[in-house]
């Protein structure tokens, strides 16, 4: 990965000997590693054991996860945040295992209607809640600092599941508990 970032800098038009650049390559293949970390993790270590009895069937909902992820069409990132909600049945998922999920998902090559529904169907999986609501809210660098160049633009998108699909009140008491 390294030569490719070498490669990739010199074919700009960048000098790899000028001083600022000499190590450029090194950090860069080491923070890319980073950015997509979730290529190397799997949902049994993320969880860890951390499934507990309930005997709760109310929503349980932890919303303004920050998320961070790169595009897969431009390798831009597209920076937000995740809202989850479940109705849990018996069991309840360790509170930290919700933004580790975000993480393991975010932190690969994506777009953002994916990263939604994996985030939704993973948490259901795990959980066998009655049902899950994710919203993903982001703003997208390829969308601001290319193209379009559009710097107030951000996009929204959900994944309901469940009784949050099939009953509007439940997913109508979710949006509302999230909007504030």
């Amino acid at each position: 990965m390294e030569k490719a970032f070498a490669s990739i800098i010199e074919a700009i038009g960048e000098d790899l000997n000028r001083p600022g650049l000499q190590d450029t390559p090194k950090r860069a293949a080491k923070a890319f590693e980073f950015l997509n970390q979730g290529y190397t993790q799997d949902l049994e270590t993320v969880i860890n054991g951390a499934l507990f009895p309930s005997d709760s069937r109310e929503m349980v909902i932890v919303k303004d996860i920050e998320l961070y992820s790169l595009c897969e069409h431009h390798l831009l990132p597209f920076i937000g945040k995740a809202h989850i909600a479940y109705l849990p049945t018996g069991k309840v998922l360790g509170l930290s295992k919700l933004a580790r999920i975000v993480d393991m998902f975010a932190r690969r090559l994506q777009i953002q209607e994916s990263l939604t529904h994996q985030i939704a169907t993973t948490i259901q999986e795990v959980t066998g809640a009655d049902g899950v609501a994710v919203v993903v809210e982001a703003k997208h660098m390829c969308m601001m600092m290319r193209g379009v160049e559009k710097q107030n633009s951000s996009m929204k998108t959900s994944a309901m599941l469940g009784k949050f699909k099939e009953r509007s009140e439940t997913r109508a008491e979710f949006l509302s508990l999230i909007a504030n």
